[in-house]
C-alpha cells in the first residue's frame, strides 16, 4: 500500500479477535450449490448464484420449464437486437486478430447442451440453433418417435446425423438429453443410460461459425432451412421443455425470469411455467465405490451416515416414521379390543338370589339351604300329592 508491503498475516496475529485458518462457508457447504450454481461467500453464511444455470431455488435444484401448445415457439438471439449482420461479420473477423476477452467468441469449437422434454406427438423440432452462415444444430423427434441429433458445420454436403432408434421418445414420459461436443468428438447421454460417443466426419468443420439464434418448439428463421426440419416444423412441438441450457445460456429461464438478458428473448404465444415432470423418473445406478453389496467394496464407506443420501431421503426420518406407524397401529388394535369387550358384556346384571338356586328343587329349598337361621323343617309325611 503506497509502495509499502504490508505483512497482513503478522498484523492478524496481534489483532484482538482475529484468528488464522478461516476457510469460509463455501469450503464446507459449497457442494450444496448444484447444477453449476456458484457459491457466494457471505459474512455469516453463503448463497448459491444460479444466474448462469437453467435452475432456480436456494440450491439451484428447481427446474425452470414451460408447457408449449401447438404453434408456440421461443427464440433467443445470441447477439443484441441492435447488432446488424454486417457488424457481426466485422466482429467475427476481429476475433482472429484480437484476443481481448470483451469480444465474444462467435466461432465455437465446443458446446454443451442439456434439457428435458416430454411429448406425445411426433414428428417435431425440439431445439434448433441457427447461424449467420449455413451452420446449424438441431434436435428432432422423428415420425417413429425416435430421437435425432443433426450437425451441419460446413465442409460437407449432407448434415451429420445421430439417430437413437432403440427408444420411443414420444411416449409422454420425461426424458433428459445431454449433448457435449469438443471439436469432432460428440458425447450423447439420454436419461441415465451410459453415454455414447460419436465423431464428426473428417470432411466436416470443427467450428460452429457465427451462431445467430436458438429456437424452441418451432423454427421461424429466414433463409434456407433443411428440408427435413422444414417438414418436421409443422405443426410444431406440443409438450413440455424444461431446464434448457446451451453453454451458459438458459433461454427458458430468461423468458420466465425477467433479467437483463430478457431483451434477447421473443416468445410467440402464452408461455406457461411448468416443468411437467420433465425430470427423468429413473434412478441412476449406485457407483461401485459406494455400493455396500459390491464384490470389491470391502473398503467402501457405507452410504448411510445419518444424513440425507442421494436424492435427499433421510434414513433417520424413515425409521422414526416407521416406529410412529407401529405405535399408532398398536393403539388402534387395543381400542378395537376394548370396544369389543365392552359390547360383549353389555346388558348383564347381578341379583340377590340365593346361591344354589339353580340346583334347588324350589325357591323355598334354596332359602333353607343357604339360611342357617331358618329352623322350619318339612316332614316328608306331610307332603301333599296332587293327582
Amino acid at each position: 500500500m503506497n509502495g509499502v508491503t504490508l505483512d497482513l498475516e503478522e498484523r492478524a496475529k496481534v489483532t484482538l479477535g482475529v484468528k488464522p485458518g478461516c476457510s469460509g462457508h463455501c469450503t464446507s457447504y459449497g457442494m450444496y450449490c448444484e447444477n453449476g450454481g456458484k457459491c457466494v461467500e457471505k459474512y455469516n453464511g453463503y448463497s448459491c448464484d444460479c444466474s448462469k444455470t437453467a435452475y432456480d431455488g436456494p440450491f439451484c435444484i428447481k427446474d425452470v420449464g414451460a408447457f408449449f401448445e401447438e404453434g408456440m415457439w421461443l427464440r433467443y438471439n445470441f447477439q443484441s437486437p441492435g447488432i446488424s449482420a454486417k457488424d457481426l461479420v466485422s466482429r467475427t473477423l476481429l476475433i482472429s486478430t484480437n484476443h481481448d476477452n470483451t469480444v465474444p467468441d462467435l466461432r465455437l469449437n465446443k458446446e454443451a447442451l442439456s434439457f428435458s422434454f416430454s411429448t406425445t406427438k411426433s414428428p417435431c423440432v425440439l431445439l434448433y440453433i441457427s447461424s449467420y452462415t449455413q451452420d446449424y444444430m438441431a434436435v428432432l423427434v422423428k415420425p417413429s418417435g425416435s430421437l435425432q441429433i443433426r450437425y451441419n458445420l460446413g465442409g460437407i454436403r449432407e448434415p451429420y446425423n445421430i439417430d437413437v432408434d432403440h427408444r420411443n421418445m414420444a411416449n409422454g414420459q420425461p426424458h433428459s438429453v445431454n449433448i457435449s461436443r469438443n471439436e469432432r468428438d460428440i458425447v450423447l447421454q439420454l436419461d441415465h443410460y451410459p453415454p455414447a460417443s460419436y465423431s464428426l466426419p473428417t470432411a466436416s468443420d470443427i467450428q460452429f461459425n457465427s451462431p445467430k439464434a436458438l429456437f424452441l418448439g418451432k423454427v421461424i428463421e429466414t433463409g434456407k432451412i433443411d428440408q427435413d426440419i422444414h417438414q418436421y416444423n409443422t405443426p410444431g412441438f406440443t409438450g413440455c421443455l424444461s431446464r434448457v441450457q446451451f453453454n451458459q445460456i438458459a433461454p427458458l429461464k430468461a423468458a420466465l425470469r425477467p433479467t437483463n438478458t430478457s431483451s434477447h428473448v421473443h416468445v410467440q404465444g402464452e408461455l406457461v411455467e411448468s416443468n411437467c415432470g420433465a425430470s427423468p423418473l429413473t434412478i441412476p445406478p449406485m457407483s461401485a465405490a459406494t455400493d455396500p453389496w459390491h464384490l470389491d467394496s470391502a473398503s467402501a464407506d457405507f452410504p448411510y451416515n445419518g444424513q440425507a443420501i442421494g436424492d435427499g431421503v433421510n434414513r433417520n426420518s424413515a425409521i422414526i416414521g416407521g416406529v410412529i406407524a407401529v405405535v399408532i397401529f398398536t393403539i388402534l388394535c387395543t381400542l378395537v379390543f376394548l370396544i369389543r369387550y365392552m359390547f360383549r358384556h353389555k346388558g348383564t346384571y347381578h341379583t340377590n338370589e340365593a346361591k344354589g338356586a339353580e340346583s334347588a328343587e324350589s325357591a323355598d329349598a334354596a332359602i333353607m339351604n343357604n339360611d342357617p337361621n331358618f329352623t322350619e323343617t318339612i316332614d316328608e309325611s306331610k307332603k301333599e300329592w296332587l293327582i
